[in-house]
Parts: structure tokens; C-alpha cells; sequence
């Protein structure tokens, strides 16, 4: 079996070659996460930053603006879900899951209190297992330290074909 690799961006992290992994110059200490194409779902939510957490830990970011909102002027449901996906792989990754082939099998999503519009979305996503073929996620969403939403999930990993 051929086993697709991915090259490795300037961290040495192999990520999708369709993501622009590099330092943010307007964040210090946070990487970018943007898709290099415009045709792709994912450029819904603008620009996307990740940072290691800590060990099993990865923090995705989100700058959610008027696009964002729903008709009560906060942060729609939809973006945050879309957003918490998103950071099953980002944030996943960073954590150090082989996340780079995988489709979202499982989200569980509360949400606790509204979102800002204007205030960066914080994404914590915890590693909870990996095994060959699933990776078992958990997480928060904050913002300004306040809990927006808590979620759990899990990813399957793509059939290793040749």
C-alpha cells in the first residue's frame, strides 16, 4: 500500500497541500490556516489561525464579522458549527493527530452564550485518542474568556488504497 505524504510546511508539520500554513506577522505566535484556493467551502470563515496548546492541545482562532452574523446581530449558529469543524482538523492537527485525510463522523455541539461579532472566536480542541482509523476529539469555544460553546467529535481517517 502507497501511503499519500504530504509535504511539510516551515514548522515541519505535514499538513494538506491546499492549506497556507505559515507565522502570522499581525499575531505573533499564531500560524495561519488558509485554504489556497477560493472555490472551497472553507474560506467561508476568513482568516483561520492556529497555535499548539500545549501537549494534545491545539487553539484555533476565528475573526467573526458581519458575514458571521444572524438576524439578532450575533454570531450565527451555523458559523460557529462550521467553525468547530474546522477546528476538529486545525486544531486536531496541532494537537498532533493525523487529521491530514480524514471526514468529520461525529460533532456534538452546545451552545452556552451568544457570540460577538468583532471579537476574535477561539477554538480549544483537546486530543482525547487516535487509533488507526479514528481520532476522538473535545472542546471549547471562547471568547474574551467567556464560554460560547462546548463540543465533542470524532474524524475517520481516509481507506489507505494505493
Amino acid at each position: 500500500m502507497n501511503r499519500r505524504t504530504f509535504p511539510a510546511t516551515a514548522s515541519g508539520m505535514d499538513i494538506h497541500p491546499l492549506i497556507d500554513h505559515r507565522p502570522d506577522p499581525d499575531h505573533p505566535g499564531w500560524w495561519s490556516w488558509t485554504v489556497k484556493v477560493d472555490d472551497r467551502f472553507n474560506r467561508v470563515l476568513g482568516k483561520l489561525l492556529v497555535r499548539e496548546g500545549g501537549p494534545g492541545r491545539g487553539i484555533c482562532r476565528m475573526f467573526p464579522d458581519r458575514s458571521h452574523s444572524n438576524l439578532g446581530d450575533m454570531i450565527h449558529g451555523g458559523a460557529i458549527l462550521t467553525f468547530i469543524d474546522m477546528a476538529l482538523f486545525a486544531g486536531g492537527r496541532m494537537a498532533g493527530a493525523d487529521v491530514i485525510r480524514a471526514v468529520t463522523l461525529d460533532l456534538s455541539t452546545r451552545f452556552l452564550s451568544p457570540g460577538r461579532i468583532g471579537v476574535p472566536l477561539d477554538a480549544e480542541v483537546e486530543l482525547l485518542k487516535e487509533t488507526g482509523r479514528l481520532v476522538f476529539l473535545d472542546g471549547k469555544v471562547t471568547q474574551e474568556g467567556e464560554l460560547v460553546a462546548s463540543f465533542t467529535g470524532a474524524l475517520r481517517k481516509a481507506s489507505r488504497k494505493s
